[in-house]
């Protein structure tokens, strides 16, 4: 394999020992032709002196012979550069022929063979990424379209119902009112989520980190979540040390956690326990968050940090977000110097955030 630098330095190499052999080879061939041709006249014209005039000859001819030699190897030089160029040029015109599946070049561009093939893969599968990308935001607002009626309706109908029957046990009004106020929470929910799709492509991250306690902030979290995991009888167990400190922007992490703990009792069976625990790890600070659930497919773990992607469609925009939460928490964590995994086996998902310890 030659990368581009071995290249011109083999192509300048063989030119060189070419240009060596071929002065070799005239200086031989003419000291011979000069020594047959002194026997000759030697034999011929013994008393003559030719020897002046014959070695001017025999250097002129050694000249002119050697100027046409480097001529024909600069020419073949120039011409195999060039055929290189052209082949490129037209290596490079196939990179957006769907037509053709592996570019091939000579031997001597293999390097350059194996990185256009590489740059022409990588090149359709963002393009396919962005197609199912599109089609799946496209597919989410439909969705999100559709289920705006649902609520809407349901709210317009019990609102006409209360207005038209004034005089409705309070009992029974109460309900009407408590299914419309239900009803109008849903609505909000999925206007925000129309919200976060038309803005995910505006959205520019900007970190303001500093120091900051992330049991403190875990806790606070959970908070947050206490009456959806009430309702569900779910429980939320946090194992963290309390002196464990990062650098981070405590906003954008906030957002990451609960992102990936909203994910966690979504998709979550009834009256299980979900598990936070965050450790040291060398240089990183790691943080799992492990629920009990449905296993996610192995083919199906890294398109899940995609956006738009929902992993059960079918489910509707009910049971879901925008697919938008744990794409925005991969950036946040990129945008750290830290990751985030997934894994699923038997029943359990785990969530791997590893983000680097606190800066000195």
């Amino acid at each position: 394999m030659k990368n581009n630098q071995t290249l011109f330095k083999d192509t300048f190499q063989n030119f060189i020992l070419k240009c060596v052999l071929w002065t070799v080879a005239l200086c031989a061939g003419c000291y011979f032709l000069g020594f047959v041709i002194r026997a000759f006249l030697n034999t011929l014209l013994p008393d003559v002196s030719y020897r002046y005039f014959r070695l001017s000859y025999m250097l002129v001819l050694l000249v002119f012979a050697w100027v046409i030699c480097m001529i024909i190897l600069i020419y073949q030089l120039l011409k195999k550069v060039f055929s290189y160029i052209a082949e490129l040029q037209n290596a490079s015109n196939q990179l957006l022929n769907k037509e053709i599946d592996y570019i091939e070049l000579s031997p001597e561009l293999s390097d350059f063979e194996i990185k256009l093939n590489k740059l022409k893969h990588e090149a359709e599968k963002n393009e396919r990424l962005a197609r199912e990308s599109e089609q799946r935001k496209n597919d989410l607002i439909v969705y999100l379209a559709h289920d705006l009626k649902t609520p809407l309706t349901s709210v317009v109908g019990y609102l006409e119902l209360l207005k038209e029957s004034p005089d409705l046990p309070l009992e029974q009004r109460v309900k009407y009112v408590n299914i419309t106020l239900e009803k109008a929470y849903r609505l909000e929910e999925l206007m925000n989520e129309f919200f976060e799709v038309a803005r995910f492509h505006d959205i520019h991250i900007v970190l303001m980190k500093k120091r900051l306690n992330l049991k403190l902030m875990l806790d606070q979290i959970i908070d947050e979540f206490f009456p959806v995991m009430n309702e569900q009888n779910k429980k939320l167990r946090v194992v963290c040390p309390e002196d464990i400190v990062c650098y981070a922007d405590p906003d954008k992490l906030s957002r990451v956690f609960s992102n990936v703990i909203k994910n966690a009792i979504s998709y979550s069976f009834e009256n299980t326990e979900i598990k936070i625990e965050a450790s040291y790890e060398q240089e990183f600070i790691t943080v799992s968050i492990q629920n009990e659930g449905y296993t996610i497919p192995k083919d199906k773990l890294d398109s899940i940090f995609e956006k738009f992607y929902r992993l059960d469609d079918s489910r509707g925009t009910a049971s879901g977000g925008a697919g938008l939460g744990l794409a925005i928490a991969k950036e946040i964590m990129e945008l750290h110097d830290g990751t985030i995994t997934a894994t699923s086996e038997n029943h359990i998902t785990t969530f791997t955030l590893r983000l680097p310890r606190e800066k000195v």
